[in-house]
């Protein structure tokens, strides 16, 4: 899933668990961030130059899946494995294994990377002009790489904090650096395209100045983690006093416990993440069957920088309220407390519902407002229209993440390797035929997405039930939370429809969302979904309570 990679941080400093929200969701904030920048990054180069950086991104995100996220992932582990058990000269050899290891792997992407950008744009994106782009991403895996091994190294010595700051160091250096790099090298790109008499040729430089701002906050975050490795280094190096090694393992059985720890995972995260560039160069081809080549980037920089990011940032909200809870379910399960764990696993299902259905209604009923807010114009008819038919993702995507974590913690990784290639494979087949068969553009590729996630978490769920014994509540967990959303949708469409054009998108989106969770919580009262003691957590939950028992439901 999009979110898996920065979802991962470290949760505990010297043995205790962090309290701090901003710590323990830093990996989801700073993924939010990285979304939200791709808005001013279109302001600056346009929905042309968006739709020339999302190829190289594309790269980049994944590559990394390997070499910051799952390598990351295994090397921690093995780490802190042997950090418990004092072994702390068998713990600085994992670091040295996983850092030439990650280093190699880099350097060989960035070098394929640099050979065959040609191919990678041409051939696999069909889309000649992100070239530069292509080649700017090359030097981002180098650094990106190293930044994965610092914090997997952090995080096995129970140093989570630090890999939190380096993740919001990251964030924001990104979005200074994308937006600086783009800004400047599309001022440049102007004149070129003048000379030249090619006016995409700006976008182009502006794409790749975007690229080379991504380059500079992975440079400026390895730096920092640099410095807390140099400061924390005499810490740790006088732990090697109290060493209980008994044999000093080989740097081959230490980068091969890696891979083996890491390549799961890293096929999971791939596979899951992949539909991206498909559905690009499907999309491209489609647009340029229909003669509709001189439009397709812009549309696409559009489907980039404005329904992935609505979509992305409303998914974010469900990661948000059941990322804690996969942790607790899979803790019940490796203590066999499996009526605890199938209770726990009932909560976050209803949890989840209670925040993905309304996010998923309002967004497709208030999507003229939000796309008007994000381009300041209603001119992209087209996003607005995409909104309407995909907004359904946020809540398949909710239910992805959250069986997709919980199955990868219970150690059902065959299933979760089953799920995403039969998902992956499904969603192709369905983008082939509706796009490049049925020419449908864009929106037969929001329906390979519905397609996609639907199947996704369907898989999930059935092993989920068939390996743990879980039996869905359909009522009062699913159906309730749907139905009260739905009525706060139809109270938040008549705001829009009465507000919008007086007052604009802004104000009637905080009106619309006011009434909307006003009319979504007196229902969740009503229908029993939720009781004081969720409420008395809420911010202004006291009015609830108040109105709760006023008419009668508390």
């Amino acid at each position: 899933m999009r979110l898996q990679r920065r979802a991962r941080t470290g949760s505990a400093v010297a043995g205790r668990t962090i309290k701090n929200p901003l710590v323990q969701f830093a990996g989801v904030i700073s993924y939010v961030i990285m979304l939200i920048m791709r808005v001013p990054l279109s302001r600056v180069i346009g929905d042309v130059g968006v739709g020339l950086f999302a190829p190289a991104f594309e790269i980049y995100f994944l590559v990394t899946l390997f070499t910051s996220y799952a390598m990351t992932g295994a090397m921690s582990g093995i780490i802190r494995y042997r950090v418990k058990r004092e072994q702390y000269r068998n713990a600085k050899r994992v670091f040295r294994a996983a850092f030439f290891m990650d280093l190699l792997v880099s350097v060989l992407a960035a070098g394929l990377l640099v050979t065959f950008s040609g191919v990678v744009a041409d051939i696999l994106v069909l889309e000649s002009h992100s070239r530069m782009a292509v080649m700017a991403c090359a030097a981002v895996l180098v650094f990106a790489a190293l930044v994965g091994t610092f914090r997997g190294y952090f995080n096995g010595y129970g140093l989570g904090m630090l890999t939190a700051h380096s993740q919001y160091i990251e964030s924001v250096s990104m979005l200074i650096g994308v937006l600086a790099g783009s800004k400047l090298f599309y001022d440049y790109g102007l004149k070129v395209a003048a000379l030249k008499q090619n006016g995409v040729l700006a976008y182009a430089y502006g794409a790749m100045g975007a690229m080379l701002g991504v380059m500079l906050s992975q440079l400026v975050t390895t730096l920092h983690l640099l410095l807390m490795y140099v400061i924390y280094a005499g810490t740790l190096r006088g732990k090697l006093g109290t060493d209980n090694s008994k044999r000093m393992e080989s740097q081959y059985y230490l980068q091969k416990t890696i891979l083996e720890n890491s390549i799961p995972t890293a096929v999971v995260a791939i596979l899951s993440n992949l539909f991206m560039l498909i559905d690009q160069r499907m999309f491209n081809y489609c647009m340029n069957k229909t003669q509709l080549g001189d439009a397709r980037t812009a549309l696409w920089g559009s489907w980039y920088g404005v329904f992935a990011v609505l979509v992305g940032v409303g998914s974010a909200f469900g990661v948000f309220c059941v990322y804690n809870m996969t942790g607790k379910i899979s803790s019940a399960y490796e203590r066999e407390e499996y009526r605890v764990m199938r209770d726990r696993i009932g909560k976050a299902v209803r949890r989840l519902c209670i925040v993905v259905f309304p996010t998923a209604i309002w967004l497709a009923v208030l999507a003229r407002a939000a796309v008007t807010c994000l381009t300041g114009s209603g001119a992209e008819a087209e996003a607005v229209s995409w909104l309407h038919q995909g907004a359904a993702v946020i809540v398949l995507y909710g239910f992805c993440y959250l069986f997709a974590q919980l199955m990868y913690r219970v150690h059902m990784v065959r299933e979760l390797l089953l799920t995403t290639a039969v998902s992956l494979l499904l969603h192709v087949l369905a983008a082939y035929l509706l796009v490049q068969k049925m020419y449908l553009g864009a929106d037969g590729i929001v329906y390979a997405l519905l397609i996609f996630f639907g199947v996704y978490a369907a898989l999930n769920f059935f092993f989920v039930c068939r390996n743990l014994k879980y039996r869905q509540e359909w009522i009062g967990g699913v159906a309730f939370p749907a139905a009260a959303a739905a009525v706060s949708g139809v109270v938040v469409g008549l705001v829009n429809r009465l507000l919008l054009e007086q007052v604009g998108g802004g104000l009637t989106i905080l009106i619309g969302l006011a009434a909307g969770l006003f009319f979504y919580i007196t229902f969740l009262m009503i229908l029993r979904v939720i009781g004081e003691a969720e409420l008395s957590r809420m911010p202004l939950g006291f009015f609830f309570i108040m109105l709760g028992k006023n008419i009668g439901v508390l």
